[in-house]
């Protein structure tokens, strides 16, 4: 399984940190955040991940290399100035993660901290896409989704979860993207700009997409702040 690593973020809730390092390369428990995704995904086999860059592009391949270090090799894709957003960003490395096998592969946002074991995800999910949900924390307290009883993700519910930003994707998701993105701006661009929520609550009202709750650590790292507290933490 190939792995995708969402980097491409401006991080401009995080600035004056991010006027000079893009935020998956600032430094949690004497590592880059990037590092703990890139050391968790090694461990569960995976030797090729793709990182969609924009803001400080250049900053990652000299910090991280061609990822030896970890048994795996790296491969930037610059998005250009301004990123393709989730949506976008993952359309855009298709073609790197799944090629014409039309394989299952894992994406995880390089700014987020997670205790979260690998492993544990599908490897194939039976629908378009195997989501991690987390509680949610004070500063999102009304939730993403719903975890149902039989273990598939619906878009509402009575009590709704956390997407943690780690997930097993299949292409199919994207089959009819353009349909379900309709006119949004960005989305006439080249290569297309858009969200991946609005695709993903799609496969939902379908019954394709399902979950597992995590009850362990996560940290949307986010601000300043969210940063200094998980340095304590850590």
């Amino acid at each position: 399984m190939k792995a995708l690593v969402f980097a491409a973020g401006l991080g401009e809730r995080m600035r004056p940190l991010t006027d000079t390092t893009p935020k998956p390369l600032l430094v949690a428990g004497g590592k880059r955040l990037v590092e703990w995704h890139l050391e968790r995904l090694a461990a569960i086999g995976v030797r090729e991940v793709v990182l969609n860059t924009s803001w400080l592009a250049q900053q990652f391949p000299a910090a991280l290399g061609d990822g030896s270090r970890w048994g795996m090799r790296l491969r930037f894709l610059y998005e250009g100035a301004r990123p393709l957003e989730t949506g976008g960003g993952m359309l855009n490395a298709l073609p790197l993660l799944s090629g014409d096998a039309g394989s299952p592969f894992l994406a995880i946002n390089g700014d987020i901290w997670c205790d979260f074991d690998l492993a544990r995800l599908p490897r194939a999910p039976e629908g378009d896409a195997h989501l991690v949900l987390v509680d949610n924390p004070e500063h999102h307290p009304r939730g993403d989704f719903a975890l149902e009883p039989d273990g598939r993700v619906a878009a509402d519910g009575a009590d709704k979860l956390t997407f943690a930003g780690i997930g097993v994707y299949r292409p199919s998701l994207f089959d009819d993207w353009r349909s379900v993105i309709g006119d949004r701006p960005g989305a006439d661009d080249a290569p297309p700009r858009f969200p991946i929520a609005p695709l993903l609550r799609a496969a939902m009202a379908r019954g394709a997409v399902g979950g597992q709750h995590h009850r362990g650590r996560w940290t949307d790292v986010g601000t300043p702040e969210r940063l200094a507290q998980l340095q304590q933490d850590l």
